[in-house]
């Protein structure tokens, strides 16, 4: 598995675990302020796709996972 697939998996699991937790109508439902955390996933996903900065994808490649053969 690459890097660019496991952020992907990482970002995705992130926004619905935080949906579900901050969405009232969810069975799950905590508190409302988890989707700050959706947010947040969500801008970092905007800026690294202009930026192509990921703090994730630098601890992924840190673990030694494979990036994406260019």
């Amino acid at each position: 598995m690459t890097t660019e697939r496991l952020v992907r998996i990482v970002a995705g699991s992130f926004i619905l675990l935080s949906l579900s937790l901050g969405v009232e109508g969810s069975p799950l439902f905590h508190n409302s302020n988890w989707l700050w955390f959706t947010t947040f996933v969500g801008a970092n996903l905007l800026q690294s796709g202009f930026t192509q900065f990921c703090p994730l994808e630098i601890i992924l490649k840190k673990l030694g996972i494979k990036e994406i053969s260019q």
